[in-house]
């Protein structure tokens, strides 16, 4: 990708793109087209980790800013320094640790040199052993000694692109240790889009890329556009840019030469991104067929592993003369990975594609996909290829949760569980695992979907058991929700049903009903305590011996409530 697109980046700080194709100079980052306050910001950042500091900065900006180009700019840059890249990918964001994997990987030669727990708590979480889900107070610890030991040998910087497509798991371990770094000479540098969502990475350091100057978009455009450019035309794409470098590049291509040169006005459409999505769609459709499928392939595979690729195209037929095409445009680069010009263009490809062409990819995928090495992306290439119910597939992806709830990604394990649950056949098996996948839904804080998989198990027959489960579990979401006028009654009747079936969850159902009539009664509405504590009192099963800590804070409480501290 590199020697396709890295003069265009270095030239004009746009996100990995080359307006000539195939040619320009392979010095990535030199010469961004202004930038002058970023390059310094960056300077600053590299001098301070080469002098044994730690630093942490969040790139932030619309899709097509310049954020990819300011992490070449700083990879080129940090000589005499580790560096470590990782990106996210919109596919993978249901994938465990999928992102911290990719950025440590290289680094896992130095997993030795942990405490015992923590390098554990890596192996677990990266499927190199099994064990129990790790704390993620102690995958986070095991993450920044990892980077610390690492950092010890020279300095280190970390790059992570498109950063608002890691998944939970990821963003958050990544978000930890960033609030962490003290004296070790490592830069964490993350590249989010402006509208993503901030709990991951509140609190960093803030560098906003904003867009070109009107005089440095007039120039870019200039210097892009073959022939002469009318002067009105120029004006309105600058305009409608807003300073994007890549809407700079990618508007125009849609114009023919004589509106270009004409002055005739551009088409109203509604977004930037759709302007620009519209731009690689007529770009795309005039590829031939088989690059099409090729390019397809490679938007559906996020690990970007050629090889993969490479034999999934034998399966659909596609020979290795179709990436030259995509090459020369610069829409793809094949070297030791696959990469697209831009995380848009990826989606684009990927949408665009009817749905019968994306399950003959993901069929492919599935069937070059080595099932030991990982067979849980195996399982979810088959799940996307599946045109019904096939409860073989829906049996690999309930093991694939399993694995990932045993790594702690309880996102990715909702994710999975769901998708299980959907392609189930035998309508009792179906509700069972609707009702896990409503419950572990509720656990990553899913609520849209867990109502969703709540109403396709009250399709199923519900016995008395499952409905009880299914009552605690929307008065949960209830709780959730703050609905503090229905929490405490609802979690009160799901106790109470409980009890016959289950006395443990019986007792933690009790004590959840008496935690909800707590928080009304902080807002004024506290009148239920006492009933519902004398309710846990009359009719919640026996504690077990020896009690567990929560049947003791059950008894507690609901003494407390209707008794008294005395």
């Amino acid at each position: 990708m590199y020697r396709l697109i890295g003069g265009f980046v270095g030239r004009l700080g746009v996100e990995g793109v080359d307006p000539g194709g195939a040619g320009g100079n392979s010095q990535r980052g030199r010469g961004l087209c202004g930038r002058r306050a970023e390059r310094s910001a960056l300077d600053s950042l590299l001098a301070e980790v080469r002098a044994g500091q730690s630093r942490v900065l969040l790139l932030r900006g619309e899709a097509g800013a310049g954020k990819t180009a300011l992490l070449n700019y700083l990879q080129c840059q940090a000589s005499g320094c580790r560096v470590a890249r990782a990106v996210g990918v919109e596919s993978e964001m249901e994938v465990a640790f999928a992102g911290l994997h990719q950025l440590c990987t290289p680094m896992l030669d130095r997993l030795g040199a942990l405490p015992g727990p923590q390098r554990d708590a890596l192996k677990t979480v990266f499927g190199l052993s099994a064990g129990k889900p790790p704390d993620r107070l102690l995958v986070g610890l095991a993450v920044l000694g990892l980077l610390s030991e690492v950092a010890g040998r020279r300095p280190l910087v970390c790059l992570v692109d498109d950063a608002q497509w890691l998944d939970r798991a990821s963003a958050q371990a990544l978000g930890f240790v960033a609030r962490r770094l003290l004296a070790e000479p490592v830069a964490l540098v993350f590249a989010v889009r402006e509208a993503c969502e901030e709990q991951p990475w509140a609190s960093l350091p803030v560098l906003t890329v904003a867009g070109l100057s009107d005089s440095e978009a007039c120039g870019l455009l200039d210097s892009v556009t073959p022939g002469g450019l009318d002067e009105r035309v120029r004006d309105r794409i600058v305009a409608e840019a807003r300073g994007n470098p890549l809407a700079l590049l990618e508007l125009p291509r849609g114009m023919s030469a004589a509106e270009l040169a004409g002055g005739f006005a551009l088409p109203d459409v509604p977004s930037l991104a759709s302007r620009i999505e519209r731009s690689f769609l007529q770009r795309l459709g005039s590829l031939p067929v088989q690059t099409q499928r090729l390019l397809l392939a490679a938007a559906a595979e996020p690990t970007g592993d050629v090889a993969l690729l490479w034999r999934a195209a034998e399966r659909l037929g596609v020979g290795p003369d179709a990436a030259a095409p995509a090459e020369a445009a610069g829409l793809l680069e094949l070297s030791a990975r696959v990469r697209f010009r831009h995380p848009l263009l990826r989606a684009t490809v990927y949408r665009a594609a009817s749905l019968p062409a994306r399950r003959e990819v993901h069929r492919a995928l599935a069937e070059v996909t080595d099932p030991g090495a990982d067979p849980d992306r195996r399982a979810w290439h088959r799940a996307c290829a599946a045109t019904s119910v096939d409860d073989a597939v829906a049996t690999e992806l309930e093991r694939s949760a399993a694995r990932a709830q045993g790594r702690g990604g309880i996102a990715a394990a909702a994710a999975l569980l769901q998708r299980s649950a959907e392609l189930t056949a035998d309508p009792a098996r179906r509700t069972e695992r609707a009702l896990v996948a409503a419950r572990v839904k509720f656990a990553a804080a899913s609520l849209d979907a867990a109502y969703e998989l709540l109403a396709m198990a009250e399709l199923g027959r519900l016995d008395e058991r499952q409905r009880a489960e299914m009552a605690r579990l929307r008065a949960q979401m209830a709780s959730a929700e703050r609905r503090v006028s229905d929490a405490p009654r609802l979690l009160l009747d799901a106790a109470r049903n409980l009890a016959a079936f289950d006395s443990p969850l019986a007792r933690e159902t009790y004590l959840e009903a008496l935690g909800a009539t707590i928080f009304a009664g902080r807002l004024g509405r506290g009148s239920e305590a006492r009933e519902v504590a004398e309710a846990a009192r009359a009719t919640a099963p026996r504690a077990p011996q020896p009690p567990r800590p929560l049947d003791l804070l059950l008894d507690a409480v609901a003494t407390r409530l209707t008794e008294g501290y005395v």
